[in-house]
């Protein structure tokens, strides 16, 4: 049996330290790019394999970073992707944990010393997990969420802001009647979209009866059944506003399927991948998702880095500017 590569072997061949070869292969950034690569090479030859265990080990840690998620989300195609290229970049594992509307979460999994930090994507303004998570002193960054009462670490993006633009773009196209299929209210980066997007209407002078709310969900399966509430409104919306692109999909899925007259302008919300599909040619609003996910998680890094240094930093919230992609179905059809 041939004997086993180790990192003295890598740091040998490499002509640096033991110790350099351990922090170039976790993306310690105060190595330099050329000894970096150096050293990657170097163990790509010998065939070397990082120990996990002790790296574990030796730095307390476990190099797993678990991210908790509703697969159903049309916008994991982009962030998934994003946040596993950043935490590998530094030397971190992604660990998916998958949560459901009707499955409550085990949170034991994240306490048992397993993760090295957490990322939330599916908190509510009342969710017990984040406290917990503070409680046992295990590292977390809110992404596009926050919960009432907790300070931590915070990537969002500008959700009132955008819902600021759906609104001026609907009035901007003559709209008198406009309608919002909102999502739930215990949900901040919904509950900021329909703030804005009402108090917009507001301010035009939009009298309350025409610019009804509908709180659907955030689902396809919500914006189907809300174009059924939509056309058993006394007045029909020329115009309607969802929370997600998965709503505005479902519902111009649902004027597909049931032809029942014109289709009225839509607007949706995060630019997910489905928007720029011919099929929906979706008119939305740019949450930059991949910029986003890559953002809180070099964010929990930095954090992770500073505690492992002997330092607690303040909490820190980054907001990322929301823009209109003005496709086609925000004309009336």
């Amino acid at each position: 049996m041939s004997q086993r590569i180790t990192s003295h072997d890598v740091a040998r061949a490499a002509q640096v330290s033991q110790a350099t070869v351990s922090r170039a292969l976790r993306g310690d950034p105060k190595i330099s790019e050329s000894t970096v690569r150096r050293v990657r090479e170097a163990a790509d030859r010998l065939g070397y394999v990082p120990s996990n265990l002790g790296r574990s080990l030796s730095r307390k840690a476990t190099g797993n970073i678990a991210v908790v998620a509703e697969l159903g989300n049309l916008t994991y195609p982009d962030t998934l992707p994003a946040m596993h290229d950043e935490l590998d970049r530094h030397g971190y594992r992604l660990l998916l944990v998958s949560e459901t509307p009707d499955k409550e979460l085990d949170h034991s999994l994240l306490f048992d010393g397993s993760v090295d930090g957490v990322i939330l994507t599916t908190s509510r303004l009342d969710s017990p997990l984040p406290a917990r998570l503070q409680e046992r002193r295990v590292p977390f960054v809110f992404l596009n969420r926050v919960t009432r009462g907790v300070e931590a670490d915070t990537v969002v993006a500008d959700n009132a802001g955008g819902g600021r633009l759906a609104a001026r773009l609907l009035l901007g196209e003559g709209h008198t009647r406009v309608a919002m299929l909102a999502g739930p209210s215990d949900m901040s980066s919904a509950s900021a979209r329909e703030r804005a997007f009402t108090a917009e209407l507001r301010e035009a002078g939009i009298d309350a009866k025409d610019r009804p709310v509908i709180r659907s969900g955030l689902t396809h399966d919500a914006g189907h059944r809300g174009w059924g509430q939509l056309m058993g409104l006394r007045q029909r919306p020329t115009a309607v506003f969802c929370t997600t692109d998965a709503v505005a999909v479902g519902l111009l899925n649902a004027w597909h399927e049931q032809g029942d007259g014109p289709r009225p302008a839509v607007v949706g919300f995060d630019n997910s991948p489905v928007a720029s599909w011919p099929t929906f040619d979706l008119t939305t609003i740019d949450t930059h998702l991949s910029q986003m996910a890559r953002t809180a998680s070099s964010v929990l890094v930095e954090r992770l880095t500073a505690l492992h240094a002997g330092q607690d930093p303040a909490a820190r919230r980054v907001v990322v500017p929301t823009e209109l992609v003005v496709r086609r179905s925000h004309v009336v059809a």
